[in-house]
């Protein structure tokens, strides 16, 4: 299901929305929606020793699940202050940005009617700060990369994929 799935009338003056599940619009004032993918920026912070710090998640979906630190942009966010900015807040870690890993699709959830996201990841190292669980994560580790829990305790689609990139990367 759609981000535009249940949208019935128009935000701005309530007149019945034409469209499809991409994009709506209002014939009586002229407001237009699209259908998004929800962007997302995460790090992969590495240690001295060559170890990813990951993020047991606190909070459905996924509860329990090791997560990539990182989350939802704001409206208008740069994604690297986006990156920066949930880093803090999910680990209390000043981080700077390495390498861009690259993007993947998703969704924020486990079945189809989830909304799509668009996962960017970027490599980082942490400037300053000890990794403490905070907001909506429950706990932090460091792995080494030939200690990374099993796929079944992954959240989402794209972190055993984005872990693999990191891995292959890391080996080179």
């Amino acid at each position: 299901m759609g981000e535009l799935a249940d949208w019935k009338y128009c935000p701005r003056c309530r007149s019945s929305l034409e469209g499809d599940e991409h994009r709506l619009s209002c014939p009586e004032c002229g407001f237009v929606a699209y259908a998004s993918s929800k962007p997302t920026a995460g790090a992969l912070c590495e240690d001295s020793e060559g170890r990813v710090l990951l993020a047991r998640r606190a909070h459905e979906p996924f509860l329990g699940r090791w997560d990539i630190p990182g989350g939802f942009l704001e409206e208008g966010e740069d994604p690297l202050d986006g990156m920066r900015r949930e880093l803090r807040e999910e680990t209390g870690l000043e981080v700077e940005p390495l390498d861009y890993l690259g993007t993947w699709m998703d969704r924020y959830g486990g079945d189809s009617t989830a909304e799509a996201t668009l996962n960017m990841y970027w490599t980082a190292r942490v400037l300053r700060g000890e990794p403490e669980a905070a907001d909506d994560v429950s706990e932090l580790a460091w792995f080494a990369s030939d200690e990374l829990p099993p796929e079944d305790q992954l959240a989402f689609e794209n972190v055993p994929l984005v872990l693999s990139a990191w891995r292959a990367r890391a080996a080179k």
